[in-house]
């Protein structure tokens, strides 16, 4: 269950950041800086913290209020010093997420009632606050501990040290996996429906029809429910290229040809220019596919997994020769982890679609044909190859190098940070409400 982490609290603070006047912090745990810790926060972090361990961490209110005046102390000097952050970036985040909850809970409505919100624009302006915020301090961070290296004997000391305290970590098992890829396409004759229908809306448009209503009744846009396939755009925005392309081409007023992205086929009219902004109203139609298109391509996914079992081909030559997925077409179909950036998958923290059409293979085996589906919309049939398989252990300093050197490396980069915040707590103004006084905190950030 995903946990409702935006509260609505109503405080009374009255503040002077010089650090000259005292703080009326009724319903504020604590200031740091420029920012305040609501009481309400706490919780809500705590609770976060301990379903994403999946209820293996045990935190007090004092450690997790420690932990939120880490991060606002490190968001407070980002802006001091002028860390940037892109609104593209801010954006793109935003985006990802509510497409992200919006596709899981179903609807944009079990979303807003999830977080408690009445509309989209609430919603995202939230969204963007705590985006906005975790960047800030993700580029902090980097700043900090950019020029720290770690070297060979660095990390052999820091194994030694973590064995002779009997607390080598337990590597998970992992897999590394291969995929070829067919897509779904539909046929010509139903793609050149999707681009006469549009060009008929948009001609009705142009005499007198109103663009908003056409596209809540034919957008397959998921969010036009909510927003009428209302955006306001800039050059930055996480947008497709083609959506862009098109909406700073046009005049305020005027309504675009249909174009293609990775979504299907739109139109969009310009209904305000705003200096460097747009605000668009588009209508997306998504070709259809029929059952006979989805038994073509699974036939043929079926035959090449059949040759490559029967070795008249090998794996990485059938994903050369036949998928469609240009990201992984040049490496052998090899799948990266987005979450390491590495080839290797926890089974343990996979995704569970992706778990449960590979976690009953033997290292080389080839799943079955299966269907799937993207977050764009693409269709498409997959078969995956276990390429290899690392069962659970404890670590070992010859096998697990590389990841026994990114635990010291991150040892060090966090010795680097707090360092860093004793260093800023003493010249950084802070309240703390008198009820968290009594916490015993690792940094004095009661000044005593």
């Amino acid at each position: 269950m995903i946990k409702r982490i935006f509260l609505i609290v109503f405080v009374t603070i009255s503040i002077q950041l010089n650090g000259q006047e005292k703080v009326k912090v009724d319903g504020v745990a604590t200031v740091v800086g420029d920012n305040i810790v609501l009481e309400s926060e706490i919780d809500a972090f705590k609770q976060e913290l301990i379903q994403q361990s999946g209820g293996k961490i045990e935190i007090s209110d004092c450690e997790m209020l420690e932990q939120i005046m880490n991060r606002k102390l490190l968001a407070h000097h980002a802006v001091i010093d002028s860390v940037i952050v892109s609104e593209g970036e801010i954006q793109q985040k935003v985006q990802y997420k509510t497409d992200y909850f919006t596709r899981q809970l179903g609807s944009p409505e079990k979303m807003l009632e999830l977080y408690g919100f009445d509309n989209m624009k609430d919603l995202k302006d939230e969204l963007y606050r705590v985006e906005k915020e975790g960047l800030l301090i993700q580029k902090m961070q980097q700043k900090l501990t950019a020029d720290i290296d770690i070297t060979p004997e660095e990390v052999k000391r820091y194994f030694n040290s973590l064995k002779e305290e009997n607390n080598l970590p337990e590597i998970g098992a992992e897999i590394e996996l291969s995929q070829i890829v067919l897509d779904i396409k539909p046929g010509e004759a139903e793609t050149q429906r999707v681009i006469d229908r549009l060009i008929e809306i948009k001609k009705e448009v142009e005499d007198g029809g109103n663009f908003k209503m056409k596209a809540i009744l034919y957008s397959d846009d998921p969010g036009v429910t909510q927003n009428s396939g209302f955006y306001t755009i800039d050059r930055n925005s996480p947008f497709v290229k083609e959506f862009k392309e098109a909406a700073f081409s046009l005049d305020e007023g005027e309504i675009s040809e249909p174009f293609k992205s990775d979504f299907g086929y739109h139109i969009l009219v310009v209904d305000k220019i705003k200096g460097k902004e747009r605000d668009v109203y588009h209508i997306l139609m998504q070709p259809k596919i029929d059952d006979d298109a989805k038994d073509r391509v699974r036939d043929s996914l079926i035959k090449y997994r059949d040759q490559i079992l029967k070795l008249e081909i090998t794996f990485e030559e059938a994903v050369l020769k036949y998928t469609d997925d240009k990201d992984t077409r040049l490496n052998g179909g090899v799948l990266m982890n987005p979450v390491t950036g590495d080839t290797h998958f926890d089974l343990t923290r996979m995704d569970p679609e992706l778990y449960s059409k590979v976690s009953s293979l033997k290292e080389g085996e080839i799943s079955d044909v299966f269907y799937d589906e993207t977050r764009e919309g693409q269709k498409m049939y997959k078969i995956i190859l276990l390429k290899s398989k690392t069962e659970a252990h404890t670590a070992e300093l010859a096998i697990d190098y590389v990841k026994i050197q990114d635990l010291a490396l991150q040892k060090k980069k966090t010795e680097t940070i707090e360092k860093w915040t004793d260093e800023q707590i003493e010249d950084t103004y802070i309240k703390i409400n008198s009820v968290y006084l009594e916490c015993t905190f690792k940094s004095n950030w009661a000044k005593n």
